[in-house]
């Protein structure tokens, strides 16, 4: 029988940075800095602002780790905790597709507030992301298309990578790693009931994993053990929170097919759900010079996930719930032709945009959900008053690995969320990009802002 839980702990106490191709080394670089400018967004949020005064309260007014929109240090623990939550706060974060998982909003938090701990160089850091990235992806698909429907699989699966990626660092064993992920997959949690009422839990979510996986991995260090088999035993994670779990996938070509090549870019600041049919939409409106009005409806051909996901969203009552409208991210987009960060902070009040949405629905599809997750296609129909109908169909949305975001554009990127409410000025952007691409040459990650 494989041993799929030791496996991955030797896969992720072994690997070392020589062992990760460049491509891997440059994607990571790519997400850390999309991270940064992320967690930069989401400082000033109210429900991050609330995790941080947690913090504050809980944890020292001082520390090695660097709470990034706070431009203050405490603990690992607690800047683990308030950076995870900044980071997926305006959900420009990435996304793996085939483990509907986004890894750099636990996995980053937890590595940037080891290594700033415990000294370790930019490469280790990179080498960690790497572990975490490997690792989170592929419980996420272990635990499969069921889990998903119920759990959030970035709280879940998040905290074991958040763990590895906290052992790398912390350079444990093989036998202390198992035991990491032990106590992390006991502690994994989230729920996406949150939905319904707008609540702020899903920032609570990443925060939780961010932190329990740092605390297991850091409490494995000292002895402590878990359990052995906690992702595929019979009371483990899957038991408990999947029916269609494929133990084979925890360990799919551990070291040769690199899962963090697959992880897609956020293009719109929305969940990444409503993306495929943004950009079909986009390209219907862009094609025919479309305005709003021209609109009689719009239907959206969806995969089964979508319909799980953004279905309870109905009437949206806050920013961060109008991300998960289809008709409001398809409104924004017939409107402006875009699905921006601040597109969304008037969308609420927007009337053209709340009769505009009205307009949409979605439809299952058998094609798009057979695809899905590994392919997010994106189709749409639009019928237009003039009696015309248009369709558009998107294999790869923009920001995915075949229509990816050059390096350029993530800049571009990583200046608009890095600015936004003020979080920092310009200059201090460009600088955090600059030391960022040369991370690999830092013989210690220090403060990331002045």
């Amino acid at each position: 029988m494989t041993d799929y839980s030791a496996e991955l702990a030797t896969f992720a106490a072994t690997l070392t940075y020589d062992d990760l191709p460049a491509s891997v080394v440059r994607r990571a670089e790519d997400f850390l800095l999309d991270t940064l400018a992320s967690m930069l967004a989401g400082s000033s949020a109210r429900p991050v602002m609330a995790i941080r005064q947690f913090a504050e309260k809980m944890g020292p007014p001082d520390g090695p780790s660097e709470i990034i929109g706070a431009r203050r240090g405490t603990t690992p623990y607690f800047a683990a905790m308030v950076n995870a939550a900044a980071a997926h706060m305006v959900e420009q974060d990435d996304v793996h597709n085939g483990a509907v998982f986004h890894p750099a909003a636990v996995v980053f938090p937890a590595a940037i507030a080891t290594a700033q701990a415990q000294g370790r160089s930019g490469r280790a850091l990179i080498l960690a992301a790497a572990v975490g990235y490997e690792v989170g992806i592929r419980v996420g698909e272990f635990l499969g298309r069921s889990h998903y429907k119920v759990f959030h699989t970035t709280g879940t699966a998040g905290t074991i990578a958040a763990a590895v990626a906290t052992g790398s660092l912390l350079r444990l064993d093989t036998a202390q790693m198992q035991n990491a992920i032990g106590s992390a997959g006991t502690q994994a949690a989230g729920l996406w009931e949150f939905l319904r009422d707008g609540a702020d839990s899903k920032q609570l979510h990443t925060a939780r994993a961010a932190a329990s996986g740092l605390a297991a991995a850091y409490l494995a260090q000292d002895g402590f053990t878990g359990a052995q088999h906690v992702l595929e035993g019979p009371q483990g994670m899957a038991a408990g929170m999947s029916t269609d779990a494929d133990p084979a996938k925890l360990t799919d070509r551990l070291g040769q097919r690199w899962a963090i090549l697959e992880t897609s870019f956020k293009f719109h600041a929305s969940c990444r759900h409503t993306h495929p049919a943004a950009d079909a939409l986009l390209d219907i409106v862009t094609t025919h010079d479309l305005k709003p009005d021209d609109i009689v409806s719009v239907q959206a051909f969806v995969h089964q996930g979508a319909i799980d996901v953004l279905g309870p969203v109905i009437t949206p009552k806050t920013v961060h719930q109008s991300k998960f409208s289809m008709g409001t991210v398809l409104g924004l987009i017939a409107k402006h032709r875009r699905a921006g960060l601040t597109d969304f902070d008037t969308a609420l009040d927007d009337a053209d945009i709340a009769a505009f949405s009205k307009r949409v629905t979605m439809q299952l599809d058998p094609e798009v959900d057979a695809a899905y997750p590994k392919q997010w296609i994106g189709k749409v129909e639009v019928a237009t008053r003039d009696g015309r109908t248009h369709s558009a169909r998107i294999d790869e949305p923009k920001g995915d690995p075949g229509n990816t975001l050059s390096r350029d554009e993530i800049e571009q990127k990583a200046l608009l969320l890095g600015t936004y409410g003020d979080a920092a000025s310009p200059s201090t952007i460009e600088a955090l990009i600059a030391a960022v691409w040369h991370i690999t040459r830092s013989p210690r990650v220090g403060a990331f802002l002045p």
